[in-house]
């Protein structure tokens, strides 16, 4: 029986590291992993992924295609923040992407050591439960949080995933963490938005006049892509 596991920040990763020969999802509902997803589906062919705001200047100014952005706000040099709604195939299509966010980002590397890292969104959710079947192997969902924070969405995610999973394959939600993640998750998922309203990344969001970027990320299944980290290339790919 293949264990379902939820890490609800990046922050507790490590206590997860006898987990490296697990599939890893990297979740980060509002924004990052839901943009990376509608990066690929605009016809992006990578995408790197870095950790600090001086690494995308450095890129930048090299001439590369940059997406940035820190406290829920685009950051000045760049070319694409972390609203799925910046990134058209006009834009993108046959292009590699830098990319850095204040949590996805930072997740993705947390889990570097890791031997399967993919990312994962409601946006593609059917696309990462089948692909997590098909290899019938110990899996983790790495809730991005907030700054290491607890958050309830990405938690919510990890909810969904572990249901999907327990109920079509050999699959065993065992641990707590993943328990309250699908209780979570069957108390939420008749109407996500409404379980989320009153959520501090909501608020951050709202503040920012972004409630189409929330809804767009509570979208389930909107595309079938599987964005796969290759970490030695550190790039992200579609897996085919």
């Amino acid at each position: 029986m293949n264990k379902i596991e939820c890490c609800f920040s990046p922050a507790l990763y490590p206590y997860y590291a006898d987990n490296e020969d697990s599939i890893v999802v990297v979740v980060d509902i509002f924004r990052a992993t839901t943009t990376i997803c509608t990066a690929f589906a605009a016809g992006a062919v990578s995408v790197r992924p870095v950790s600090s705001v001086q690494e995308a200047k450095k890129a930048k100014s090299e001439g590369q295609l940059v997406g940035a952005e820190r406290n829920a706000d685009k950051c000045d040099f760049a070319d694409f923040g972390n609203s799925p709604y910046d990134y058209f195939p006009e834009k993108l299509r046959g292009k590699t992407l830098v990319f850095t966010s204040t949590n996805g980002t930072r997740a993705i590397n947390a889990a570097a050591g890791a031997s399967d890292i993919i990312i994962g969104a409601f946006v593609n959710l059917l696309a990462v439960a089948d692909y997590c079947l098909q290899k019938n192997k110990n899996v983790v969902a790495l809730c991005a949080g907030w700054k290491n924070r607890f958050n309830i969405e990405d938690t919510l995610f990890g909810g969904a995933l572990a249901d999907i999973l327990t109920e079509r394959g050999n699959f065993s939600a065992s641990s707590d963490a993943a328990n309250v993640a699908i209780n979570l998750w069957k108390q939420a998922k008749y109407d996500i938005f409404d379980f989320l309203k009153n959520t501090e990344h909501v608020a951050r969001l709202q503040k920012r006049f972004l409630d189409k970027d929330i809804k767009y990320c509570l979208d389930i299944n909107k595309f079938n892509i599987l964005p796969r980290y290759d970490k030695m290339l550190n790039i992200i790919k579609l897996y085919n």
